[in-house]
């Protein structure tokens, strides 16, 4: 019997391989349609919008502004046959543009409906995905009097950011976000630091909710405290609190956050801990272009500078080789956006090497943090976390290097909902510090805003070096960076010491083939690429707004500019083979 049951397994197994090869389904997907009648899946498209052509020297918000147009712009050139078929079938779905992608919930014959469509890649199980919970936690509803203290938290002073406020630099000017388990957003550590935080609340553009429903772990009989749907920031978990609390938060005898004048937004993606890919991508879209409480009016200048992420996908909970392209796309996508992504490394260093092995913290183009840890009150020991994992990145097969750096992660004091506070351990505490101190070197020299690549790169080189035991992807634990703390433990304010020194010409023109003239100019100017005459303008004024489009279809074009209103404008001309930016002033 067992040998017939083992055979039947097999069997049942190949058949899904081959449905799946046929239809362009996923197996989990088609596994999940075994026992329910519909649930919810992705439909990834074969185009994908291609934004190498935004120039890494560019203002933050026209960076944003250009990356919004053209992932719109793919989105919509390529979905309308399939949001014709779901409108029909009254099916409930959500179009994405971050990723030119859509979430469908339906049944298997709608499945395989929309994976025989040409300009459909793949359709994917949209899998539950739970939070990087953390390993310890100590004090839970903690509002007791010896925990208080007026000196910063010991994270605080390990990586100096102490040492950066003497300065005057709090983070002021620059704007966190969370995509987690939801804010309390009234807790007096943080409720002052929340953007939408005004005499009147204001949750337009400052707080998104992707839960819409019960996530699909939980049995009907669990129900969420928050609801679903809120209008304002809520919390159905602690986690997502003591991670906002460790970027930003500040109260007099709690002194917890490494940027205590930074503001935050925050978009929920679990239902108590639980979240899906689904939920992931609709709080990263909502963060590349915010949107009032309607979903609707999306502006990018109103994005953040840095994104915290504390949430892993393993193979055992949906996530494979397979889909792993999705969620890389949408990092990729937000990075040409000018936006960082911190990511926390995840807890099984359990496991050894090897064991950064979940999105998002796997991709290139993450932040990727591991966690170090203090001995006790009177002696820092600021070496790894056990539980912190380590790289190489095998999973994927890609042999990368992660994390990129390390930051204090263990037993780390944040705020927590009901105005309490509470001791955390976890990669996830790790994490925030560095989304932190990445609003610290923003607010010492603004024109890093948007310099994703830079500023990643002075956090790697000011780091202070750390050395590990462990030899990992054939790399030595005393050779820097490893795979065990990256590049180091991050130190704020020698970091801060060298942004202030950069004074790199923000818009790159050094290809030098496009000229604008006269420039400054008043009621025309002339257009001129070498070479190269036919392709297309975009005009964005400072602040990222497209105001005109046109075309170079000639040597020279003259341009009727005498309606634009006096500032600073960007002209990028765009075609298969070039593309370059010019700053053009109208007076």
């Amino acid at each position: 019997m067992r040998l017939s049951k083992s055979l039947l397994a097999i069997a049942f197994f190949f058949s899904l391989l081959r449905l799946s090869a046929q239809t362009n389904i996923d197996i989990p997907l088609l596994q999940q349609f075994q026992t329910k009648e519909e649930v919810g899946f992705i439909v990834l498209l074969k185009e994908q919008a291609d934004l190498s052509f935004i120039p890494e020297g560019i203002p933050k918000n026209v960076k944003g502004q250009m990356a919004y147009d053209a992932l719109q712009q793919k989105a919509e050139q390529t979905q309308g046959r399939i949001q014709s078929i779901l409108r029909a079938q009254k099916a409930k779905f959500r179009p994405f543009l971050i990723v030119n992608a859509l979430y469908v919930k339906g049944n298997l014959a709608l499945a395989q409906k929309l994976a025989s469509i040409p300009e459909v890649k793949t359709v994917m199980y949209d899998a539950p995905v739970v939070v990087e919970a953390p390993v310890e936690v100590d004090y839970i509803n903690e509002n007791v009097i010896q925990s208080r203290d007026e000196k910063p938290e010991w994270g605080l002073r390990m990586i100096k950011a102490d040492s950066v406020w003497l300065e005057g630099i709090r983070g002021q000017g620059v704007v966190v976000a969370g995509q987690d388990t939801g804010y309390d957003w009234e807790h007096p550590a943080i409720k002052e630091k929340y953007r939408g935080n005004d005499t009147t609340p204001n949750h337009n553009y400052n707080w998104h909710d992707a839960i819409h429903a019960r996530n699909e772990h939980f049995s009907d009989t669990l129900t969420n405290p928050c609801g679903f749907n809120v209008d304002h920031p809520c919390a159905d978990h602690p986690h997502g609190t003591h991670t906002i609390g460790t970027m930003v938060g500040y109260a007099p005898d709690n002194v917890i956050g490494v940027a205590p004048d930074a503001q935050w937004i925050g978009c929920r993606n679990m239902d108590r801990g639980w979240g899906t890919p689904a939920s992931y991508i609709e709080c990263f879209e909502f963060f590349l272009a915010p949107t009032d409480l309607n979903g609707e009016h999306p502006d990018v200048s109103k994005s953040p500078h840095v994104i915290n992420n504390s949430w892993a996908c393993p193979e055992s909970e949906g996530c494979n080789p397979e889909n792993f392209a999705i969620m890389e796309m949408v990092i990729n996508h937000l990075k040409k956006a000018g936006i960082v992504v911190v990511v926390s490394a995840g807890n099984s260093g359990g496991l050894g090497c090897g064991s950064v092995s979940s999105p998002a913290a796997i991709y290139a183009n993450s932040f990727s943090v591991g966690a170090t840890r203090w001995v006790d009150t009177l002696h820092f020991n600021d070496s790894i976390a056990t539980f912190s994992s380590r790289g190489p990145v095998l999973v994927d097969g890609s042999g990368r290097m992660k994390p990129d750096v390390a930051a204090p992660g263990q037993s780390v004091k944040s705020c927590v909902p009901n105005n309490g506070y509470s001791y955390y351990s976890g990669t996830s505490m790790a994490g925030p510090h560095v989304a932190g101190a990445v609003a610290l070197i923003i607010a010492a020299n603004p024109k890093l805003a948007g310099m994703v690549n830079t500023i990643e790169h002075i956090l790697m080189t000011t780091a202070d070096p750390k050395i590990a035991v462990d030899t990992c992807g054939g790399v030595p634990g005393t050779q820097v960076p490893n795979n065990t703390y990256g590049y180091g433990r991050i130190n704020v304010y020698k970091a801060v010491q060298l942004a202030k020194t950069i004074t790199t010409d923000r818009i790159k023109n050094n290809i030098g083939r496009l000229g604008v003239k006269p420039n400054p100019a008043t009621d025309w100017i002339d257009v001129l690429l070498t070479g190269e005459p036919s392709g297309k303008l975009y005009f964005y004024n400072s602040l990222g707004a497209l105001i005109k489009t046109g075309s170079l279809a000639s040597d020279l074009t003259r341009i009727d500019v005498s309606h634009f209103p006096k500032g600073v404008y960007f002209v990028l001309f765009y075609s298969n083979d070039h593309q370059e930016v010019v700053k053009l002033i109208i007076q």
